[in-house]
């Protein structure tokens, strides 16, 4: 895995969806750093794209309430545990749960496997809430998934809080997790 600059030089052969980010980072004139790889599925697939990549990928959960009326990303450390209850008594939303993949691919147009914070550049009509666990922000640097899981992105952790996320017209609530 070699850690690139930007956007590939040729995007041939690569989905639509993975093209708009760069387009959408590139007209925000975002730095970025890429690496592209095999199927990172889960996280601990995502260990040695960390290593490369130089910036932790955070876990990305799609979450949902019993009704499924509200949704939910939920942006937190790959090693940090997950614990319904104690995110639920922040947003006051009991019985949280994993989000169908139907939903998934509707508002964020993403597969299981690549949820990413950039997906909600395709949520343009906000159906998904943004949740950022406090310990995402304290790197330099976070990774993600262009909204496939087959390459990864370096970002600044400041361009995401101060400028892409702004653009994608998303207001984060930060939350922590034990």
């Amino acid at each position: 895995m070699t850690l690139v600059q930007g956007r590939p030089s040729d995007c041939s052969g690569r989905l639509e969806k993975e093209v708009r980010v760069y387009d959408f980072l590139d007209g925000l004139g975002i730095d970025y750093q890429r690496i592209d790889h095999e199927a990172a599925m889960t996280m601990e697939a995502c260990a040695a794209v960390d290593e490369a990549l130089e910036a932790p990928i955070c876990k990305n959960l799609l979450l949902c309430n019993r009704q499924k009326t509200d949704f939910y990303l939920l942006l937190l450390p790959g090693d940090k545990p997950f614990k319904t209850s104690v995110l639920s008594k922040q947003i006051g939303s009991s019985r949280l749960s994993f989000a169908d993949a139907e939903f998934m691919e509707r508002f964020l147009d993403i597969t299981p496997g690549s949820l990413s914070v950039l997906g909600l550049m395709n949520d343009t009509e906000h159906h998904v809430q943004l949740l950022i666990d406090e310990d995402v922000l304290k790197g330099e640097y976070v990774g993600c998934h262009p909204c496939i899981n087959t390459s990864s992105l370096r970002l600044k952790t400041c361009d995401l809080m101060d400028k892409i996320i702004p653009a994608m017209g998303h207001e984060p609530r930060m939350v922590v997790l034990e």
